[in-house]
């Protein structure tokens, strides 16, 4: 009997250890799988949650009236009547958020105290009335695609650069904005290479180059860009045009994004890879048309899919951290970094 007893325990005995084997390997083999598909060192630099500050679009420096519209607010230059800068946040539901169609209301903004430039300025001249926040950013409403209109929010622009690499820095804006699902956007007309060239009555100037400014501040991967273009058209690719902010900031004389922890913006806008951003035209098949309520968007924005975002991400953070030190106690560091895995 005993004999039995034994042969019984040793069965028992194998079966625990084959279970825990088992477990085991099953574990070696799931740690491998979620090694090839988390975050490698490089793609984790600057991946984090942020906490959310307001107004943060808005930068500093420049000598303007700071004028506030529906959805952006700008600095108008009365020396050269144009902005000197037009900023703005830009959201996924934003963007495929289309209820309005464009209707041109280009006028005087009676909100600049000294008086903005005028429709007469722009007549005759050759030049388009160029927007620096776009219209086609703000058609979630009425009011906010209406005030895109203001004259305060135009430059002069030759029509083959407003139609050309303007319009298709403005599209992958919206790209941008729709993959990143928030971002921050600063624009406007370089004013520190004058004398200008200028039109109408009130000497509106004609610049020479362009900005833009954008920041992703929100997680997995917090980045910034910047974009200089010279007021001409061109066939180069966006990316040929692409900056750090820091050399945007160098070439207008303006703070971008100054309300980030100095350490944040001093790494933010002094790096750039251009792989991280969507630099293409916006897809317009992603809204679909709803009925007489003109087009809506079909994109989860609910806070539940915010959460399980942020989920996602802190558990990526949590097993790159676990990753790293069991290939640093294994002392296999640098083979694990050579093959993609940190």
């Amino acid at each position: 009997m005993s004999g039995n007893k034994t042969k019984k325990k040793k069965k028992k005995g194998n079966k625990v250890i084959k279970r825990i084997i088992f477990l085991l390997v099953v574990m070696v083999i799931l740690f491998i799988v979620l090694s090839f598909l988390s975050p490698t060192e490089g793609e984790m630099e600057g991946t984090y949650n942020p906490t959310y500050i307001e107004n943060l679009e808005i930068p500093r420096g420049g000598k303007g009236e700071i004028i506030e519209h529906t959805g952006y607010t700008l600095s108008y230059s009365e020396e050269y009547e144009v902005p000197e800068w037009v900023a703005y946040e830009l959201t996924r539901e934003e963007v495929v958020t289309q209820c309005v169609e464009r209707k041109d209301n280009f006028r005087e903004d009676k909100a600049v105290s000294t008086g903005s430039a005028t429709l007469n300025d722009y007549k005759k001249s050759g030049y388009d009335r160029g927007h620096m926040a776009p219209a086609a950013d703000f058609r979630w409403s009425f009011d906010a695609m209406n005030d895109t209109f203001y004259l305060s929010n135009m430059c002069p622009q030759t029509h083959a650069f407003n139609a050309g690499i303007w319009s298709d820095l403005e599209e992958a804006i919206r790209s941008i904005a729709y993959e990143d699902e928030t971002i921050y956007v600063v624009t406007g007309p370089v004013l520190t290479d004058g004398p200008y060239e200028t039109i109408g009555e009130n000497n509106v100037a004609v610049p020479n180059y362009f900005y833009k400014v954008v920041l992703d501040y929100s997680a997995p991967t917090v980045k910034a860009i910047g974009f200089i273009l010279p007021h001409e058209n061109s066939k180069e690719p966006l990316s040929y045009f692409a900056v750090t902010v820091d050399e945007v900031e160098e070439k207008t004389g303006l703070d971008f994004f100054p309300l980030l922890p100095d350490e944040e913006e001093e790494r933010l806008e002094s790096s750039l890879d251009t792989t991280l951003w969507a630099l293409k035209n916006f897809d317009y098949s992603l809204i679909e048309k709803s009925g007489e309520e003109g087009l809506a968007y079909t994109v989860d924005t609910s806070k539940e899919s915010q959460e399980a975002d942020t989920v996602i991400s802190v558990f990526w953070e949590v097993f790159y951290l676990f990753k790293k030190e069991v290939f640093s106690l294994l002392g296999i560091e640098d083979i694990a970094r050579s093959i993609g895995l940190l």
